[in-house]
Formats: structure tokens, C-alpha cells, sequence
């Protein structure tokens, strides 16, 4: 904020127009809001407020597409990931059961 300048991840030069004006809706309301001295970070009003009135995209979509499908062995839970994972280090997130590579993209 302080150097006025609006970073855009080069990856989405590479998605649909909307998309990429969307986020540059986004992150002009950022910049707008800060040289007001209004709240300009993702929870404040002021920033809910202006980006729903210019149509501004709250959320990037994702931008690259998960490589690893891993399931719980106890209650199937899914879990995807773009980068792989150490199953004897990270367990289920919703019963503690342990994780196996279920699928590689």
C-alpha cells in the first residue's frame, strides 16, 4: 500500500477477462479505500461495501488445478492437493484416521 502500486498474479493473465477484471476491481477498491483512510482490508465494511457495488470479485478462483487426491482410511474424507504430502506426518483433519494417496493426476 504504501509504494501505490497493485500487484497481479501473472497466472491470471492466462484465465477468462472477467476473471482478471474482477481482481483488478478488487484490488482498486483496496487502494481506493487506503488513500481515503477508509478500511480497506478484506473484513471491513467500507471494503465489502465498494466492492459490491463496482462488482468486484471477493475471491480469486483457483488457479491451478490440485495433482493429489488423498483419502481417510477410516471415514473417506477427500483431500486435494497440488503439492504431495507426507501421510505418515498429516492425518484426517475431521477423525484423526490416516491418510492414503487415493489418486496422482
Amino acid at each position: 500500500m504504501n509504494d501505490h502500486h497493485i500487484d497481479i498474479n501473472p497466472l491470471l493473465l492466462n484465465v477468462d477477462k472477467a476473471i482478471l477484471y474482477g481482481v483488478i476491481k478488487h484490488e482498486l477498491c483496496h487502494y481506493h479505500l487506503h488513500l481515503e483512510g477508509k478500511g480497506y482490508r478484506h473484513a471491513d465494511q467500507d471494503f465489502k461495501k465498494l466492492l459490491q457495488a463496482v462488482g468486484g470479485l471477493r475471491y480469486t478462483p483457483r488457479l491451478q488445478q490440485p495433482k493429489f487426491h488423498y483419502q481417510c482410511i477410516v471415514c473417506q474424507q477427500d483431500y486435494f492437493r497440488i503439492r504431495c504430502l507426507d501421510v505418515r506426518k498429516y492425518a484426517c483433519g475431521k477423525c484423526a484416521g490416516r491418510l492414503k494417496l487415493a489418486k496422482d493426476y
